[in-house]
């Protein structure tokens, strides 16, 4: 079974400093960032930054640690989360708080690095009012890419913090227990990215970045499945009522999981 280190990507807090990879396409100018703008970046607290996409007019999909203060571990109030649709040089295309938000029952903050850590990383936010502007177009999801794919990812990142690049392409490695291994370059402010597919020339998301890794001391990426999750998170918000400014409560139960054997470790 091929070894893999991991490395929790994380958000990236705003006075941090990570160098990150190159071979990235930067979608810095209204041209080249068009078609991209359901993509933007999630400021929590005024302390750091994740990434997070658009999946319907009024809801941001995101890794669950986003949703949390690194100095802290504690939950940050949806109402000091904001989602800037299209983030590019100063400006974004549409600025939106967040109303609620929902994330899998089973992700645990402090747990230590492991595969339910991980397959557990996501989350589901409701914006205070829909994004309605023909200029921003909420990505489809799709099924689980398979081994070989060719995927892309597009990420807000300390090195590219003003405007989103894309990685196009990287390509599946392997899949295991709900984990997706890439071979996409990510870094901290890459958490939640949306991982695409381009088949049938149409961007689907099929994954989101959790972290980053090593297998067999290559740098990979790993992303969650969003098979099963995406609907479930869905349901809990229309049930999380009365919870406005505040992290939904409700939150998605799992189904049993197995150990992969695979060695975790801390950054």
């Amino acid at each position: 079974m091929r070894r893999v280190v991991v490395f929790i990507v994380g958000m990236f807090c705003l006075m941090g400093q990570v160098a990150y990879g190159q071979g990235l396409l930067s979608l810095g100018s209204s041209q080249q960032g068009r078609g991209w703008d359901a993509v933007g970046r999630l400021e929590i607290g005024g302390k750091a930054f994740c990434t997070g996409a658009l999946i319907a007019p009024n809801l941001v999909l995101t890794a669950a640690h986003c949703l949390y203060d690194p100095s802290t571990s504690e939950l940050v109030p949806a109402s000091d989360i904001q989602f800037l649709a299209g983030w590019r040089n100063g400006r974004a295309a549409a600025y939106r708080h967040v109303r609620r938000a929902v994330h899998h029952s089973e992700y645990n903050y402090q747990a230590k690095a492991n595969t339910d850590r991980v397959s557990n990383d996501v989350a589901l936010l409701e914006l205070q009012h829909p994004i309605r502007n023909t200029t921003i177009t909420p990505f489809e999801t799709a099924r689980r890419p398979s081994s070989g794919d060719e995927v892309g990812v597009v990420s807000y990142t300390h090195d590219n913090a003003e405007a989103p690049s894309l990685q196009e392409l990287c390509e599946v490695i392997s899949r295991q227990d709900g984990i997706i291994i890439m071979s996409c370059q990510v870094d901290f402010g890459a958490s939640g990215s949306p991982v695409f597919s381009f088949q049938a020339g149409k961007p689907k998301i099929v994954s989101i970045v959790s972290a980053k890794a090593e297998a067999d001391g290559i740098p990979v990426s790993l992303g969650v499945s969003l098979e099963g999750p995406i609907d479930a998170l869905r349901r809990e918000l229309e049930q999380a009522t009365g919870l406005s400014g505040t992290p939904g409560t409700r939150v998605l139960g799992a189904g049993n999981r197995t150990d992969t054997g695979a060695k975790f470790v801390k950054p």
